[in-house]
């Protein structure tokens, strides 16, 4: 059964301006199904996945072209950037919107390639896996999360509550389309087969990673330390390479769509705030089959249940902006003193601090870091706390306690 995607209505809307669009995102996050579903019957689909196709396309693009001259769906388009000139000249030559739709895994050398050869005539838009509220059919209406009264209240009216057994089996099975259609599907073998697939195709085909050993223990070392502070050289140690390798395997990571580095909120004001990022798996069903957690049970009694909710939190905010086709404008506080917010949103100039807690009751003190804000001399909008409360009650002036199911 199709899940409907919050992505729809925005994804329509850019390609009825862009003559070209492109949908980024991990492998098996629903890119294909997605477009296939909105496109019918009036759009051709070709999978560069195939190899007889992928052949033709490297060896005779200028005849690829005339056998697929759109509209078309282009799937896994990475595999073949020498596309991108061809469909460049071919737009240019009649600007008809909408004319490819293009798919792609691995955005670590495809970006590159894209703005050289697609500037000013392509959108581009992000697909994570199935969000909450897609899962349970509650996306539509509601825009990104803010913390604010009016969103919230939105939020609120037809937000399910989510029993603690229940969020904690939802963030260690994931995210990912067929793990959460199929509930029979065996999670483990899921997942030792995604990561074969990943390794052997994006990995070393792209990203051209030589020891894929190392870097499945590179792989592993970051999903144990997902929510934390960004260490390269302690990652370069843990799976026993260099940090300048840890460095470019971190980004060929990034690029593919498993984890996400938010960055510290700073501006000439003050100087007393660090630079790292903080590192997030995208998945947390992911993250929690690579750190070993064999069920939601242990994972949410083990050390890393704080970890993984505060991620599990995180993301999900993030799939609100994503999947409603808006960068997400998304940093965190932390000074040299250590303390720190989980995150800021920051719109219309205005700073809305979040914090993330296992906890039904927060009090107060949860929140006396937003305090440090004014050192920044920007507003301050209103904040709270993402917790296990029943409701959403005021903690502190402007300042509301958000149960976990409302995002």
């Amino acid at each position: 059964m199709y899940i409907r995607r919050a992505l729809e209505p925005h994804f329509r809307e850019a390609a009825a301006h862009f003559p070209v669009m492109l949908l980024t995102g991990a492998r098996q996050v629903g890119k294909t199904t997605f477009l296939r579903e909105i496109a019918g019957n009036e759009r051709t689909y070709v999978s560069l996945d195939d190899p007889r196709v992928v052949d033709l396309a490297r060896s005779d693009p200028a005849l690829f072209m005339q056998r697929y001259p759109g509209p078309v769906l282009i799937d896994e388009i990475q595999y073949a950037p020498g596309l991108l000139p061809y469909i460049k000249l071919a737009v240019d030559g009649e600007g008809k919107p909408g004319r490819f739709w293009l798919t792609g895994s691995q955005q670590f050398h495809l970006m590159r390639d894209v703005a050289e050869s697609l500037a000013g005539r392509v959108g581009i838009l992000h697909l994570l896996g199935l969000s909450r509220r897609e899962q349970d059919v509650q996306a539509e209406g509601h825009g990104p999360f803010l913390p604010t009264p009016d969103a919230l209240a939105t939020r609120l009216a037809d937000a399910t509550p989510l029993p603690l057994p229940e969020l904690y089996r939802r963030i260690w099975r994931g995210a990912y389309p067929a793990l959460t259609r199929d509930p029979g599907l065996d999670r483990d073998l899921y997942f030792s087969s995604y990561v074969q697939t990943y390794l052997q195709r994006d990995v070393r085909d792209l990203a051209r990673v030589g020891d894929e050993t190392a870097f499945l223990r590179f792989v592993r070392a970051c999903a144990a330390r997902t929510a934390q502070l960004l260490n390269v050289a302690e990652l370069a140690r843990d799976a026993d390479v260099a940090p300048n390798t840890a460095k470019h395997w971190l980004s060929v990571l990034e690029a593919s769509g498993v984890v996400y580095l938010l960055e510290p909120y700073h501006t000439n004001v003050t100087k007393r705030l660090i630079k790292a990022p903080k590192l997030y798996f995208l998945d947390t069903g992911l993250c929690s089959w690579l750190t070993g957690w064999t069920n939601s049970e242990a994972l949410e009694a083990g050390a890393a249940s704080g970890a993984m909710l505060e991620t599990w939190i995180l993301v999900e905010i993030l799939k609100s902006w994503w999947h409603r086709g808006k960068q997400a404008p998304f940093w965190f506080y932390r000074d040299k003193d250590k303390q720190e917010i989980d995150l800021l949103i920051v719109l219309d100039d205005a700073i809305h601090p979040l914090e993330f807690k296992k906890s039904a009751s927060p009090g107060r003190d949860t929140v006396r870091h937003f305090g440090l804000l004014a050192r920044l001399d920007r507003p301050v909008g209103a904040g709270g706390v993402v917790c296990l409360a029943e409701s959403s009650l005021p903690l502190a002036e402007g300042v509301v306690t958000i149960p976990v199911g409302v995002v």
